[in-house]
């Protein structure tokens, strides 16, 4: 789903879908986006690309009966460092409970392309790698999350982004409404 993204971006893409067989649907974002950007952006002064992106990809599974898979590792997931119903949202993540490392070491065990696997990872829109943005790099998330600890200035900016993103990690409390007691209240 390109929406303002690097060629090389697409590029990958087919790769991996020629690699594994995949059917590779492509639906560019860009003007979509472009127009959401002029008519809202003003306001907001955010990037809206994750939310549009998941969006159009719950319209695609609904249409073909899929389920979304989602991409977030868990370093990623422990600092937050995800859109809140954007690329944080989706039917199962099988990629959840790994650290970007065990992620790689999986990659080549299934065959991803060495050029995907070593890949600095990055949003494809800022220019920044997405350790640049974070200001620590997974080396450091993962140690921490396996040992507790990592270099002290870099353990207190992972608890601080850890404890901003909690919101990100639960579940929205859903109420149940009797539906006698509800119309019989609106009976009244």
């Amino acid at each position: 789903m390109p929406c303002q993204s690097n060629k090389e971006d697409l590029e990958d893409a087919k790769l991996v879908s020629e690699t594994f067989g995949v059917k590779l649907l492509e639906i560019n974002l860009t003007d979509t986006y472009e127009k959401l950007e002029d008519e809202i952006n003003y306001v907001l002064k955010e990037d809206l690309s994750q939310e549009s992106k998941m969006t159009t990809l719950y319209g695609v599974a609904q249409t073909y009966n899929y389920l979304v898979m989602g991409t977030g590792n868990l370093c990623e997931i422990m600092v937050g460092y995800t859109t809140k119903w954007g690329d944080s949202a989706s039917d199962i993540n099988p990629i959840a409970n790994f650290t970007v490392e065990e992620v790689i070491k999986i990659g080549k065990i299934l065959g991803v392309p060495e050029s995907i696997i070593e890949k600095n990872p990055s949003d494809g829109l800022s220019g920044k790698s997405d350790e640049e943005k974070m200001g620590v790099t997974y080396k450091e998330i993962a140690e921490y999350i396996e040992n507790g600890k990592t270099e002290s200035t870099k353990m207190k900016k992972i608890e601080n982004m850890y404890m901003k993103s909690k919101h990100k990690r639960e579940k929205i409390p859903t109420y149940i409404v009797n539906r006698k007691n509800y119309l019989k209240e609106r009976n009244k």
